[in-house]
């Protein structure tokens, strides 16, 4: 139930999370303009998985990840890599990981997660009524595969998610072979979600989304925002390179590049950048029938209108290093692993993934600006968290009452 209304809105990013946004203001009649500066190709919801993932409740916050790291830091062949100019700037956040990397905030994580994920599908079907999603989204499942190397840590992550009720089908190799017959059988087991599903071209579905915010009346502008501030008890100014814009509320849904805007609100979250890349090989997505990730390599390939994606690694070096040839290799290499019949790869792409230490969003208010929103911090999650968001965020700027516990993801926890 809604107990206040609010007269205009402007929301920084364009990327999932703030069309998500924009779109459910528009709903409830509040005028909205969205900011960006990148094209489509250069936001992380362009060249993700394309997963919608709500049974993905673990994250990296994990003990039994913390004695893998200096192997996986060390070896050139990794899923895990660190530029290593960027580690001066990168110290405070690693502080906060490992602090972070414990049995009580893994499983305050893993638990504040499901309450999110576990409503992410039925916001998405909301949208998928609303767009055309014809050969966008595929409703096939995901499956996850791995081999002996690591099954303490597989052994966990399957305790976690049926102690929080979430629905998973363990898999011999022979079962998953049975369902990707292409797949060369140098792992051991796994699990599939089969209720899971995954966009064939994520920025396709993005930008059906957006063509309806306009539709519907929602406003666009193309211009770098320098800074977004609370300048009275009821407005906010947003200012780009060229010009100011006052709205009622603002929200800050820029991703990776959240940071120096919450910096200028005197708000020190250690929001920081997981850089991802993608490659396609091109006319090879029927090899695959859906989505497979290997969790030993951290990476996943999807079948997608452009092929078939391979996508992964984590690297850790902000967002002005150049993107990595070692990294694209790394995925080619894994890739072919699995599939040795892969020709050659096109469309090397990297983008930010904005995390926080702790792997929680941050969706609630400025601690020192109460008409300033945030929405931001989903890490690999952004993608299955837009639509969930929408309704979280927009619910928010209008009061609206809420049974989640959204304590959780207020910013005020790294205070």
């Amino acid at each position: 139930m809604s107990t206040g209304s609010c007269s205009s809105v402007g929301v920084v990013g364009a990327g999932i999370q703030g069309v998500c946004i924009g779109l459910q203001l528009l709903k409830k009649d509040i005028p909205t303009t969205i900011f960006d500066s990148t094209d489509l190709k250069e936001r992380a919801s362009y060249g993700n998985a394309g997963h919608f993932s709500p049974y993905a409740v673990l994250q990296l916050n994990r003990p039994d990840i913390l004695y893998d790291i200096p192997r996986m830091l060390f070896s050139s062949n990794g899923p895990l890599a660190l530029k290593w100019n960027y580690i001066p700037k990168m110290l405070p956040w690693i502080a906060r990981y490992l602090k972070n990397c414990n049995k009580k905030s893994m499983l305050h994580t893993a638990k504040y997660m499901n309450q999110i994920l576990d409503l992410s599908m039925e916001a998405y079907e909301e949208i998928f009524q609303e767009i055309d999603t014809t050969n966008l989204v595929e409703k096939k499942g995901i499956i996850y595969i791995w081999t002996n190397r690591n099954l303490k840590s597989r052994e966990l992550e399957i305790k976690v998610r049926d102690d929080l009720g979430v629905k998973q089908k363990l898999l011999s190799v022979k079962e998953i072979l049975d369902l990707e017959p292409n797949l060369k059988p140098v792992f051991s087991g796994g699990v599939y979600f089969d209720y899971a599903s995954h966009a064939r071209d994520p920025g396709e579905f993005l930008k059906k989304i957006f063509e309806l915010f306009i539709q519907r009346g929602g406003k666009f502008i193309k211009e770098n925002v320098k800074s977004v501030s609370q300048i009275s008890a009821k407005e906010t100014l947003i200012k780009t390179d060229s010009k100011e814009f006052k709205f009622e509320k603002s929200v800050i849904a820029g991703g990776a590049f959240s940071k120096k805007l919450t910096d200028q609100l005197g708000e020190k979250i250690p929001l920081d950048t997981e850089r991802g890349y993608h490659v396609h090989f091109k006319g090879m997505d029927k090899l695959l029938n859906r989505p497979v990730i290997f969790l030993d390599g951290a990476f996943g390939m999807t079948p997608m209108n452009q092929g078939l994606r391979a996508v992964g690694t984590v690297e850790l070096g902000g967002l002005e290093n150049p993107a990595s040839k070692k990294r694209i290799q790394y995925i080619v290499n894994c890739a072919k692993e699995l599939l040795p019949q892969l020709g050659e790869h096109e469309d090397e792409w990297l983008g930010f993934r904005p995390t926080l230490p702790d792997f929680l969003p941050v969706l609630g208010p400025s601690k020192h600006n109460k008409n300033i929103i945030y929405a931001f911090g989903h890490q690999h999650l952004g993608w299955t968290l837009g639509a969930i968001t929408g309704k979280i965020i927009s619910g928010i700027l209008t009061n609206e009452k809420t049974n989640l516990d959204l304590s959780a993801y207020s910013s005020t926890r790294f205070s």
